[in-house]
């Protein structure tokens, strides 16, 4: 929902300032891709560094074979998963913050127009 140059009405049944839940729906767009970006960071950094030991022979032991070579592989694969599974949640709240806002309006709209 984008700002609109309308006057403000203000409506006795409304319980949320509306100025308020677009900038907390904004803000929590921005944290999401900032903690998507710090995730993927931080995962690019661990796994360059993991296959440069395991480039160099760091990670082959006696008797290891190649189910235990790629066993080492998961963490690495895995790092990153929590990132994402927050940068989902926090567009999803964002997005729900707009629908219900939304709704709300488009509820008011069809009480005046009765």
């Amino acid at each position: 929902m984008t700002e609109t140059t309308d006057e403000r009405t203000n409506f006795a049944g409304t319980y949320f300032d509306r100025d308020l839940v677009l900038r907390l729906a904004r803000w929590a767009g921005r944290i999401a891709w900032a903690i998507l970006g710090i995730y993927l960071f931080t995962w690019l950094v661990s796994f360059t560094q993991f296959l440069i030991q395991f480039a160099s022979g760091m990670f082959f032991y006696k008797g290891q074979n190649f189910v235990d070579v790629i066993a080492s592989f998961t963490p690495q694969l895995l790092q990153p998963l929590p990132g994402f599974l927050y940068f989902f949640a926090l567009q999803a709240i964002g997005k729900v913050l707009l629908i219900l806002m939304d709704m709300e309006d488009n509820t008011r709209r069809a009480a005046r127009n009765r």
